[in-house]
């Protein structure tokens, strides 16, 4: 009987050792891949969801810059004396811990408007804004301006959902929306009465 060589000779094992040592490497490589083509992908969707929020923000003030071209004179057609209109007013009194800001607010002296402008207006936006007038009557009165000056509310959309318009008008605020070329304030329905805050 002849000697047969055995599978598993010194040689076999080297080269079995190194085939799973290649193995590794392009392993260890592939993950490496993988892991730089993650954190590409990921330092590309930050840079995507800033593109996309810098956009939401730029719609913003399109439809802000919309509703302020002639919404003076759509209060003064209402009765108000609107003299001026100040886009994006922050107020803020650290006592009190209230703070926030207004898209719009015009003012005629006796009365202060604050209207919130969002380009899809929804309830949950019209509730927010009721919290806002709130809060901004508590800011009128811890800087002792509020015996001096009454405050109503508007709300205004690009889009308007029937239902927000309907709870807008429900809490004595005034609609706005795009007509044309500029904005319209909707009718208000029989009874309607401005809420002051």
């Amino acid at each position: 009987m002849s000697a047969q060589k055995s599978p598993l000779s010194y040689e076999n094992i080297l080269k079995i050792l190194r085939r799973t040592a290649r193995r590794q490497e392009e392993n260890a490589r592939q993950i490496k891949d993988t892991k730089l083509m993650i954190q590409e992908v990921s330092e590309q969707m930050k840079r995507t969801d800033k593109k996309i929020s810098e956009l939401g923000s730029r719609i913003g003030e399109i439809v802000e810059n919309m509703v302020a071209g002639n919404i003076i004179e759509k209060f003064q057609d209402l009765g108000y004396d609107v003299t001026g209109c100040s886009p994006r007013k922050s107020f803020k009194n650290k006592e009190f811990g209230i703070d926030g800001e207004v898209d719009l607010l015009l003012d005629d002296g006796d009365v202060g408007i604050l209207i919130e402008v969002k380009t899809t207006l929804e309830t949950a936006d019209v509730r927010r804004h009721i919290e806002r007038l709130e809060k901004y009557r508590r800011y009128a009165d811890a800087r002792g301006i509020g015996d001096k000056q009454r405050y109503i509310g508007a709300v205004a959309g690009a889009v308007v959902k029937k239902e927000a318009a309907k709870f807008a008008q429900e809490n004595g605020m005034y609609v706005i929306v795009q007509s044309g070329e500029a904005v319209e304030i909707i009718e208000q329905p029989k009874g309607f009465k401005a809420k002051e805050w």
